[in-house]
């Protein structure tokens, strides 16, 4: 049986790399023909493609994260819908990031104690009746 190191060496082998690189291209330019079709298939065909390059591709990575500095929002679709460790990881240091926020928040309102007099700038006791 093939362990995980040894699948490791087979996939970064530069000919396995070609391989998928071209295999993706293939299947992205195969989207549009699939997607002509009745059913979702060309959106699936267009996903696994892209997921291909992308794997293999440092220009394409470039471009990936471009196009999530100027459309974050189907970035983050983008990163849910390939699995991307590294969404998950954003995901919980935003979750983390709202969390310490609302935190903060609720520990920096004063509370106001009505039992003090209140004073003006000199220090003298405001009248209150």
């Amino acid at each position: 049986m093939i362990d995980r190191s040894q699948w490791k060496r087979i996939l970064t082998h530069p000919i396995v790399d070609w391989t998928i690189f071209i295999l993706g291209v293939i299947l992205i330019l195969l989207a549009p023909v699939v997607g002509a079709l009745p059913g979702p298939g060309g959106i699936f065909v267009l996903a696994l493609g892209l997921a291909m390059v992308l794997r293999t591709s440092r220009w394409a990575r470039r471009r990936y994260v471009e196009f999530k500095k100027w459309q974050p929002k189907a970035g983050r679709w983008t990163d849910w819908g390939m699995r991307r460790k590294s969404a998950l990881r954003r995901a919980a240091l935003a979750k983390e990031q709202k969390a310490a926020d609302r935190g903060a928040i609720e520990t920096a309102t004063p509370v106001l104690d009505r039992s003090l007099p209140a004073t003006n700038p000199i220090g003298q006791a405001n009248a209150r009746d």
